[in-house]
C-alpha cells in the first residue's frame, strides 16, 4: 500500500510517502505561505507518487463533521489566509484519491496509539506544548471529535500565586496556552525558554500549569497514559517537575495502578518526532477503508 501523508503546520508543511506499516519512504518540507502559493507545491509533490490515499493532520480549527457543508475546511484559524479554505476538497479534486482529515495533534495522538507508546491502550491523551498548546484524545479506541474537536490548550486554569503575568491568549488569558505556551514564557520572563534553562522558578511555574491541566484531564477523561510533546518539553528538567505537580495537585484523590508509576504514566513521545506523519498515514489508511 502506497500512502501520502501531510502534516500541515503554521510555518511548514511536511509531505511524506509511506505505507500501512508506518514506514516513511521519503519526505519534504514546504513553507506555509498562502493557499495560492503553497497548495500547488503540495499537489505537485503528491501528483506523481501513485498514492492510494492521502492523510492530513492539520492546524485548526477545522470542520470534521462529515454531514457539514464545510467538512474538510480549515475554518476560523488565526492564519487568516487559510480561513474557510477547503483543503480536503482541493486535494480530492487534484489527486482523485480518498483524503483522511483531522487535527495535527489528533494525528500525533493517532500515530502514537497505532505504532508508539500508547499502542494497545483504549484511552490516551497527547499534548503538544510549544508555540501553542493542543490536545489529541483517543477515547474508547477512537479519536475524540464531537461538536468540533478538542481545543485542549484552552482549558481554564487557576493562576500560580506568584504569577503577575496577565496571559497571552487574546480570548481567555488564563488558559493553558495563554499561561504556558512558548510565547507566554517569553513575554512573562523577557527571554525565550532556551535562554531560561537555568532559572528554576520559570520551570516550576510552568510545571504548575501543565500539571494542573493534566489533573483536569485525568479526572474528566481517565486516560491510561498521557504524552507530553512540543518544544517546551525539550527542557530536560520539565518532566520530573510536571509529574511531581500532578501528584501534588491530584492529592491522592484517584488511586490506580497507572498513577502509582507516574514515570510510565506521563511520558514523552516515542516515535522520534515522526508521530504526526505516521498518524497522517493512519488517517489515509482509515479513509481508504471507508471508501472501499
Amino acid at each position: 500500500m502506497r500512502l501520502g501523508a501531510l502534516e500541515a503546520g503554521g510555518t511548514k508543511m511536511v509531505c511524506a510517502i509511506g505505507n500501512e506499516q508506518g514506514e516513511i519512504f521519503e519526505r519534504v518540507s514546504i513553507p506555509t505561505e498562502t493557499p495560492e502559493i503553497t497548495m500547488p507545491k503540495l499537489i505537485a509533490y503528491f501528483k506523481d507518487k501513485e498514492i492510494e490515499a492521502l492523510g492530513i493532520g492539520c492546524f485548526g480549527p477545522i470542520d470534521l463533521n462529515r454531514k457539514s457543508e464545510t467538512y474538510g475546511y480549515i475554518t476560523t484559524t488565526p492564519k487568516l489566509k487559510w480561513a474557510n479554505y477547503n483543503i480536503v476538497g482541493a486535494f480530492q479534486e487534484a489527486l482523485g484519491v480518498p483524503v483522511g482529515f483531522d487535527t495535527d495533534v489528533n494525528g500525533s495522538a493517532l500515530g502514537e496509539a497505532t505504532w508508539g507508546i500508547t499502542k494497545g491502550l483504549e484511552n490516551s491523551v497527547y499534548f503538544t506544548i510549544g508555540t501553542g498548546v493542543g490536545a489529541g484524545i483517543i477515547s474508547n479506541g477512537k479519536l475524540l471529535h464531537g461538536m468540533l474537536h478538542p481545543e485542549g490548550g484552552h482549558v481554564l486554569l487557576a493562576k500560580h500565586p506568584d504569577d503577575t503575568y496577565a496571559g497571552k491568549c487574546p480570548y481567555h488569558r488564563n488558559c493553558l496556552e495563554g499561561l504556558a505556551a512558548g510565547p507566554a514564557i517569553e513575554e512573562r520572563w523577557g527571554k525565550k525558554g532556551i535562554e531560561l534553562a537555568d532559572r528554576k522558578e520559570v520551570w516550576e511555574m510552568e510545571a504548575f500549569y501543565i500539571g494542573q491541566a493534566i489533573v483536569d484531564y485525568i479526572v474528566i477523561l481517565s486516560p491510561q497514559r498521557i504524552i507530553l510533546g512540543g518544544g517546551v518539553m525539550h527542557q530536560e528538567h520539565m518532566m520530573p517537575l510536571v509529574r511531581e505537580e500532578v501528584k501534588r495537585q491530584l492529592n491522592g484523590y484517584i488511586q490506580t495502578k497507572e498513577l502509582e508509576d507516574l514515570d510510565s504514566y506521563i511520558v514523552l513521545p516515542s516515535l522520534n518526532d515522526n508521530q504526526g506523519i505516521m498518524g497522517a498515514l493512519k488517517l489515509a489508511m482509515d479513509e481508504l477503508e471507508l471508501a472501499e
